[in-house]
């Protein structure tokens, strides 16, 4: 068929500038559909020019990343980020290295902002300096209970526990109640004693009221402690804020963007809800219920919370005490008082009992244990009710002295080790006498856990020792203090690799909280939680790794932190 054109087709055909007319509005209807479906789009956030760890499957390394409302949408080379989004603000990185939000896997929340509120003993090197911390702070005690915490006598010359004489002669007429470092013991005032009801001939079950010549010291362990501490009074809501607030600052200043709480009350949980409602909070929690019967009655009528920031699915169970105050179980009395081997803090029966609840509510389950009789209990106890392979999750806080036939158990029945690296650098000048030299070697395995599980959760239990998760990786990796003690490390063949200690403190904490969806990494659709260090401690030499400062933190997109010293 031929088309016929009429004159003024024919006319515009024989024009020259025709063909070149006829290309030119084809390029324009092309860039036009192609600007269309290409509209470069705007994101909140981009950095670029880092070293970004995604401890993705393939640990790939990227250049650039790109966050709007609080998610990661994109990450991979510098150019193709830039170009392909517009964005509110862009922030040039130098060669900084970026990892996903450090995740601490064991800590107190609440503890830490009551720690900064009450009397500093971190540190002190005999009772001596204790009594005079008090002296001078005592006038801000004048009407109320005085209160203090972080004294460890393992520190002193005198490595005995202390007596209360001078605490009774300074402070006969208000309640004393200090502390030790671990909260597995304290020493209180006799005002406190007669407070309580105790007096040298007391029992408490799975607690000792220690005593000389038929009177009490002052010092209290384990379950003693809470018969005194249950009469402190409670903080006022206010108080408790400002005590979330001052924890969150520390947190985030040393690149924790989220936390395990080991053990809480419901309503604590619900206050922490509501902070980070208001905004008042941002850091994300994962937390435990602690071991009450009031959070057993609030489980069995409510669901347990679960936001962006906020979640709580697991209840935390303490077996025994620790190896500081004489309390951690063992299976043999300790090295250096063959008068005891430690004591559980409730009866097996009991965690069994409650083991079998947790498993039918579909609940979490993780118990404090430091002791090797205390982990071998439990142990079984898990071994019982998981009955072989599961996704359940449980897991053993601290693992402290694990011997080496149980270790079978964290493998078998998919148990996961939640433990703390920073423990065994504060314990090594006085472990060793505690335990003896051969069982010692059971102690602080951290590689030997990661090998059976494929998996290690890391925290550092602070107020206990400090919430700075770098120095969990020094300590994790090189197996010293941050004075580089001791030269040769603490049983170096159990330190974990550096990516194992990354790992540990961020994807491997998530897994072990059920989070994985969500933290962890650095990958699309991910939470864009991310801390930015001044220096990639993946590849700095060792001793440049206890100076290593936190550069930025981001919470879901937002910066939380900008340290103002170091150049952008």
């Amino acid at each position: 068929m031929r088309v016929y054109l009429n004159k003024s087709q024919i006319e515009i055909e024989k024009n020259p500038n025709f063909h070149l007319m006829k290309k030119a509005l084809l390029y324009l209807v092309i860039v036009s559909l192609v600007s269309c479906d290409f509209k470069s789009e705007e994101v909140d956030l981009i950095l670029h020019n880092g070293y970004i760890y995604t401890l993705n499957q393939e640990n790939d390394i990227h250049r650039a990343i790109a966050i709007k409302d609080g998610e990661i949408v994109d990450i991979g080379p510098e150019h193709k980020i830039l170009n392909k989004y517009s964005h509110k603000e862009k922030i040039d990185l130098r060669g900084k290295p970026v990892y996903p939000g450090f995740i601490d896997a064991h800590c107190h929340f609440l503890g830490l902002g009551e720690s900064i509120l009450w009397l500093d003993l971190v540190g002190t090197s005999s009772f001596e300096e204790v009594l005079e911390r008090l002296e001078t702070y005592k006038s801000r005690f004048s009407h109320h209970w005085i209160l203090g915490r972080g004294w460890d006598q393992n520190d002193w010359i005198d490595q005995n526990f202390p007596t209360n004489k001078r605490l009774n002669e300074l402070f006969p007429n208000q309640p004393v109640y200090l502390s030790r470092i671990d909260g597995h013991a304290a020493i209180v005032n006799d005002y406190a004693l007669e407070l309580a009801g105790i007096t040298c001939y007391t029992e408490i079950a799975g607690g000792e009221i220690q005593k000389e010549n038929l009177s009490c010291t002052g010092v209290l362990v384990d379950n003693a402690m809470e018969v005194v501490s249950a009469l402190i009074p409670s903080m006022s809501r206010d108080d408790k804020e400002i005590a979330f607030r001052l924890a969150e600052k520390k947190c985030v200043e040393s690149g924790l963007t989220s936390l395990h709480d080991a053990g809480m009350s419901y309503t604590d949980i619900l206050f922490i809800d509501s902070l980070h409602k208001t905004s008042d909070l941002k850091i994300g929690v994962y937390a435990m219920f602690s071991d009450s019967e009031e959070n057993f009655d609030y489980i069995a009528t409510n669901k347990p919370p679960k936001t962006s920031r906020l979640s709580a699915n697991s209840f935390k169970f303490y077996a025994d005490g620790s190896l500081g105050s004489y309390g951690a179980c063992l299976v043999k009395p300790y090295s250096d008082k063959n008068s005891s081997a430690g004591f559980l803090l409730k009866s097996p029966e009991y965690f069994k009992s409650k083991a079998e609840l947790l498993y039918d509510l579909g609940m979490q389950m993780n118990t404090h244990c430091i002791g090797d009789s205390a982990n071998r209990v439990m142990l079984n106890i898990y071994a019982d009710v998981l009955n072989g392979s599961n996704d359940r999750r449980w897991r053993i806080e601290h693992c402290q002295v694990v011997q080496k036939e149980d270790l079978r158990y964290f493998k078998e029945y998919n148990i996961i080790p939640s433990v703390q690296p920073l423990h065994a650098t504060s314990d090594y000048p006085w472990f060793l006498e505690r335990l003896g030299k051969k069982r010692a070697l059971s102690a602080y395995s951290n590689k030997e856990l990661l090998n059976q599980t494929g998996i290690i959760a890391l925290g550092t239990d602070f107020p206990v020792e400090t919430c700075d998760p770098l120095n969990t990786f020094y300590a994790a990796v090189f197996r010293k203090n941050l004075l580089g003690k001791p030269v040769s490390g603490i049983q170096p063949e159990n330190a974990l690799g550096r990516l194992e200690a990354l790992k540990g403190m961020t994807k491997w904490s998530a897994i072990s909280s059920f989070q994985e969806e969500e933290k962890g990494t650095l990958e699309l659709g991910k939470n864009a939680d991310l801390v930015i260090l001044d220096r990639d401690i993946i590849k700095v030499k060792e001793e440049f790794i206890p100076n290593a400062k936190v550069a930025y933190t981001y919470i879901l997109g937002e910066q939380v932190y900008k340290n103002s010293e170091i150049r952008n």
